[in-house]
């Protein structure tokens, strides 16, 4: 009784020294502290042979935990705690695992980022097709727990996709194991691999002791469950933490003594020599951690390839040791100090104060430098393809992409020729006047000269002049006049730097009028005619009459310059892709082959065979006007030119919305192209003042459904044309089309106001600012060059749902079907239940016969059937 007495007096006075003025029990208070002090600690020396100290965690002091026997305890040593006392232990063993970071990595191969991609190209080859007999055995303990258990069965499935699973080759079975064995299913319950994954999913976690013991015992009894006994290979893979209850090493011993193979696959925290203990010879071989499930998996084939078992599809596939390091979770006990208690005196009955030596419990990481066995493939990369200091990225096991230097960016396997194939007249308008400084002007000349040696070398059909520009413009070079580049190089050696005024304004109105001579060449012989007007100096006159003068005379106008005059170059130009800043001198040459690839842009054709449904939002509201409106019908109009416009291809509607919000046309009103252009044409303006939240809102409604036209499974699309006014409230709408699987971008026109756009626009930035209404042909490419990206981008087929009237849309074997709500039935949902017993349609959508579910392409004819008065 003094005994008790004192120890639970002892653990009161550890975990809260106001305790120790006398007996008194553990307050909500006192338990709340005990819960939260925790701290780093400095470690514990090192455990084992080759181990080492990496970090660990403790609480401030665990009086419970002070038995000598630490946290597990035997029945004798149990006997001298009371309730209490096991009650507080089992709390604090909570609050310690629970302080254990959940994603740490417990086995790390050491090698480089090429290695591990040769792995993991090697893990997708590998399959497993012979007559073998494979038996899961998996811990379900409360040891391992329920997250755990779960990882277990991704571990399991995982390795059956390599498995040729069939009664005549790989036969699979699975035994949960706890405080006893349980059969989940034998080995000849299954005959193809997606049922034997299907069950595996299916297991539910029992929870318990962990017995390992029992169930190796229950093996050595029973044998493999529906097996073939000794006729073919037995592989037994057990996935447990390590910790049994029992002793397991002598019934593991007599399992391999009967020819078993044995993987041991550690799960949470493990105990490594357990599961060296329980694994085959050569132990680093058949010593696995399922967290890293294709590193597992590799590590298991890899082993069994040995055998003949497993195969990959290339013969130069290996099977290589490589250095990995594996961790270990214990619980170390060590003394903290001395604390107030109460102690029975010997000989009497009398309680007297004392001081009682208490300990603190630390969870310490120990790591274990071993060697595990990975399969490499030759990767792609191999061969080092790429040239001029490229980088190369494998991108599957044939695959591979090279990172090439900026002045290689557009060529295959980053290969030199920057030369410009396309027909193109470049006039470089260089400022010279005193605000664009000796220095900015050296700068231009050497960016020209470098891009003139690497665009025209070759067969190269473009040509190129210089002009100069302060207060007047000065044509120093003609286009043409130089065919030989060294020649061209030499003569713009002799341009001087004069100073003067900056009137960019004037240049431009100078250049489209005389820039490329009196009789430029007409009809097909004409080629594109290009400025690059190169500044670091804002302009001093105004700009934007001349532009627009030099646009349309059909003049394309580049600006490259600092970040000081990119919003007037973009005012220059008419928009943000037509400008190239830089912010030193290296950077101004990396610009090199960007400009070439703009001076030789050309349209490009829309995604013609891609399916898409796509919708134009327009702003017609009365900060827009009525003339401004028909420039962005005009937009359109040219856009859907790019489209395969079919059901079985590319779908287009519009909205527009002013005073109130109005479909102009539904995804699936036209069936051809010349009939979304005379829709287009015919689309109304609204005036009033507008809110594009609401008409995003509208389009996520009534337009991408299925109701409305869109099809399941085919990619959807917004872009929102506006002039910036009545944008404010559409982030959120817009955030919730892109959540639903719709992507949207925005065309914002004018001097818009950017914040809100770029909010509307969305975490991917996606928006194209153009100067003015008469610039939107100039973002045409952009614009489909978007759309094509989007439209090719992985589709969710329940996002946004198919499923009318509240049902809900279910992912099933490639493809869905929609559980309907009471009364409703049909594929999605769009048809009343005609018998009284509605509520048997609930989660009934029809199915084929078979019980398959429809394809999207067949809901996509049935599409549209909707409630009766629809």
């Amino acid at each position: 009784m003094r005994r008790r007495r004192g120890g639970f007096g002892s653990a009161l006075s550890a975990l809260h020294p106001s305790t120790a003025a006398g007996p008194a029990r553990l307050s909500g208070k006192s338990a709340s502290r005990a819960e939260s002090t925790w701290r780093p600690s400095s470690g514990y020396s090192s455990f084992g042979p080759g181990a080492s100290r990496r970090g660990s965690w403790e609480p401030a002091r665990c009086g419970p935990c002070s038995s000598p026997s630490g946290p597990k305890q035997s029945g004798s040593d149990r006997s001298h705690i009371n309730m209490p006392s096991l009650l507080l232990l089992e709390a604090i063993c909570i609050v310690l695992f629970a302080g254990v970071p959940p994603s740490l990595p417990l086995q790390e191969v050491h090698v480089s980022k090429e290695i591990i991609g040769k792995i993991s190209v090697a893990s997708k080859m590998m399959w497993c097709s012979a007559a073998v007999d494979i038996l899961f055995l998996m811990d379900g303990s409360h040891s391992v727990g329920k997250g755990s258990f779960e990882r277990s069965k991704h571990f399991a499935i995982t390795v059956c996709d390599a498995l040729d699973i069939n009664p005549r080759k790989v036969r699979v079975g699975a035994v949960q194991f706890s405080s006893a064995p349980r059969l989940e299913f034998p080995l000849d319950a299954f005959s193809t691999q997606q049922e034997v994954k299907a069950k595996i999913k299916r297991m539910v976690f029992k929870g318990g002791r962990t017995e390992t013991s029992l169930a190796l015992k229950y093996l050595l009894h029973k044998g493999f469950p529906g097996g073939r006994n000794a006729s073919v290979p037995q592989i037994l893979i057990i996935v447990t933490d390590g910790r049994s209850q029992g002793h397991v090493a002598l019934p593991a011993k007599q399992l391999k003594q009967r020819g078993v193979t044995v993987f041991s696959v550690g799960i949470r925290f493990p105990r490594w020599e357990e599961l060296h203990s329980l694994a085959s010879d050569p132990r680093e071989q058949h010593v696995l951690m399922a967290e890293q499930v294709d590193d597992a998996a590799n590590g298991l084939f890899s082993t069994l390839s040995s055998s003949a078992i497993c195969t990959t599809t290339s013969p130069d596939c290996k099977v290589q040791p490589h250095p990995c390091e594996r961790k270990t979770l214990e619980t170390i006990r060590e003394r903290a100090g001395l604390a107030p208690c109460w102690r029975g005196s010997r000989g009497t009955d009398a309680v007297l104060p004392a001081l009682c030596p208490f300990s603190s419990w630390k969870r310490v990481f120990f790591t274990h430098p071993t060697s595990c066995y990975r399969t490499t493939c030759p990767g792609p990369c191999d061969s080092q393809p790429c040239q001029n200091g490229g980088t190369c990225v494998p991108e599957g096991p044939d695959r591979y992409n090279c990172l090439c230097p900026p002045a290689f960016g557009r060529e295959a396997n980053c290969a030199l020729n920057l030369s410009l194939e396309c027909r193109v007249d470049v006039l470089f308008l260089l400022a010279g006047s005193a605000d664009a400084t000796p220095e900015g002007f050296q700068r231009a000349k050497a960016f020209v000269k470098r891009f003139v040696r690497a665009a025209l070398a070759g067969d190269s059909r473009a040509r190129v002049g210089v002009a100069l520009y302060g207060a007047e413009l000065t044509v120093a070079v003609p286009v043409g006049e130089y065919q030989d580049v060294p020649d061209l190089v030499r003569s713009l050696d002799g341009l001087h730097f004069d100073g003067g005024a900056t009137l960019t304004g004037r240049a431009l109105q100078q250049v489209a009028e005389r820039g490329f001579g009196s009789a430029p060449r007409t009809g097909l012989d004409r080629p594109q005619r290009a400025v690059v007007l190169m500044t670091e100096a804002r302009s001093q006159d105004e700009v934007a009459g001349p532009a627009g003068f030099a646009r349309a005379r059909e003049l394309l106008l580049l600006g490259v310059g600092s970040e000081d005059v990119r919003a007037e170059l973009e005012m220059i130009t008419g928009g943000a892709e037509s400008v190239l800043t830089y912010t030193s001198p290296q950077d101004l040459f990396d610009q090199i082959p960007k400009l070439q690839g703009k001076l030789c842009s050309r349209p490009r054709p829309g995604c013609q065979a891609q399916s898409l449904d796509l919708a134009f939002m327009l702003d017609a509201s009365v900060s827009v006007g009525p003339e401004n409106f028909a420039q962005m019908q005009s937009f359109v109009r040219s856009c859907a030119l790019r489209f395969d416009v079919n059901p079985d291809v590319t779908q287009i509607g519009l909205v527009v919305y002013g005073g109130h919000v109005q479909t102009a046309f539904g995804l699936d009103a036209h069936l051809s192209r010349a009939a979304v252009l005379r829709a287009l044409s015919q689309a109304p303006y609204l005036g009033g003042v507008g809110s594009a939240g609401t008409a995003l809102l509208h389009i996520y409604d009534k337009v991408m459904t299925v109701q409305g036209g869109a099809r399941p499974g085919v990619p959807k699309a917004v872009v929102v044309v506006t002039g910036g006014s009545g944008v404010e409230d559409a982030a959120v709408p817009a955030q919730k089309l892109r959540d639903n699987g719709v992507s949207v971008l925005v065309v914002g026109v004018g001097p818009v106001l950017r914040e809100a756009l770029r909010r509307l626009a969305g975490p991917r930035d996606a928006l194209i600012h153009v100067a003015a209404y008469a610039d939107l042909s100039h973002h045409q490419d952009a614009l489909i060059e978007w759309i094509c990206r989007e439209a090719k981008r992985p589709v969710n087929l329940c996002k946004p749902s198919p499923c009318m009237n509240e049902g809900t849309c279910v992912l099933r074997n490639g493809s869905y079907r929609c559980e309907c709500q009471g009364g409703w039935e049909g594929p999605h949902c769009e048809n009343r239940a005609l018998r009284g017993d509605a509520l048997k349609a609930r989660g009934s959508g029809r199915e084929p016969a078979g019980g398959q579910p429809l394809s999207p392409s067949q809901l996509g004819l049935q599409r549209r059937r909707g409630p009766p008065g629809h």
